[in-house]
């Protein structure tokens, strides 16, 4: 079994840096804390709360649940997280979909945050309780005892389809992501609202599904580049897809936006360097409304209306307005 030591090892700092870290205290670096909590995630390190929740009846720890490590806003999240949870003196477990049904217990943490599409409603509905309460993101549950905190997808990207309209731009591609998630069908429904409002056709084959990773925006774009006529803009539906179509277009010669218009979601790092127009989403305000919401619900504070954050439209030069 690894143990601390291993994982202060093969991060190249100390063991009390490791600690530290776990324990979500502030004197070390936020470069140094994010490799580290990659690396525990990857050797498969969890600290043992178990002894301390059995022991005093009560765990004042809180569970973070998320797919992977791939998309970058998570570490934003888990930051904003962090700094409540670390504020009002519980600890944090953050794990992935492979070992966090075990910790969803109240002997060990005293509720969680889920952030997995592969963690299936039944699931949640059967663990939540009054002593354990759920904040899920990115999808709405009924649910006594689970907290929904959502963003607000339709609004913007209505806004930002009516406003590549209003540039000029007519024909249309759209790259989505996993079809079942929620953040993708509102995405994709208020894209396809405001082209029927406009009265403005689009073919069910410029619809590319994607996986909201770089290589599935990508692949769609090499796959458009094979038709005779391209698009005047390509919709996507996160910035990872966006890059990859807007880095697939570039090595074959195509230029953004003076050929094809290009934009995203989310804001993600590369999306100012790659003069991205984009939606942007506060995620570390994300997080630490769930830890939040999820410790006031701990405390007895019990609230599981539906909360929508808010998100803005970034304008950059990845489109630009069409000579009419």
């Amino acid at each position: 079994m690894v143990g601390i030591k291993e994982v202060a090892k093969r991060a190249g700092v100390s063991v009390s840096t490791v600690s530290n870290v776990i324990n979500n205290k502030k004197n070390v670096g936020e470069e140094t804390r994010e490799r580290i909590l990659k690396i525990c995630e990857e050797m498969s390190y969890h600290p043992n709360v178990v002894g301390k929740g059995l022991k005093s009846g009560k765990a004042n720890t809180i569970l973070f649940n998320f797919s992977d490590f791939d998309r970058s806003f998570y570490l934003r999240i888990i930051n904003g997280i962090s700094d409540y949870v670390n504020d009002n003196d519980f600890d944090l477990i953050i794990c992935t979909d492979k070992s966090c049904k075990k910790y969803m217990n109240s002997s060990i943490t005293s509720g969680c945050i889920i952030l997995d599409k592969k963690m299936q409603d039944e699931v949640l509905t059967g663990i939540a309780q009054e002593n354990y309460p759920i904040v899920v993101l990115d999808r709405i549950m009924n649910n006594p005892y689970i907290k929904s905190v959502v963003v607000n997808n339709y609004d913007p990207m209505f806004e930002l389809t009516q406003g590549i309209v209003n540039r000029g731009y007519r024909h249309f591609g759209f790259v989505g992501g996993p079809e079942e998630t929620a953040d993708n069908k509102e995405r994709y429904k208020a894209f396809r609202d405001v082209l029927d409002i406009n009265q403005i056709q689009f073919q069910q084959k410029s619809y590319f599904a994607g996986n909201y990773r770089e290589k599935s925006g990508y692949t769609a774009a090499k796959i458009l580049m094979l038709s005779r006529e391209l698009p005047d803009c390509l919709v996507c539906a996160n910035d990872n897809m966006a890059i990859g179509a807007m880095k697939a277009f570039r090595e074959n010669g195509i230029r953004v936006p003076e050929d094809i218009a290009v934009t995203g979601f989310d804001n993600c790092d590369l999306a100012e360097a790659m003069n991205l127009t984009t939606v942007s989403i506060p995620n570390y305000e994300r997080g630490y409304i769930a830890a939040r919401y999820l410790i006031e619900n701990i405390r007895g504070l019990r609230n599981v209306e539906t909360f929508k954050i808010s998100a803005k439209i970034i304008w950059r030069d990845s489109i630009r307005t069409k000579n009419i």
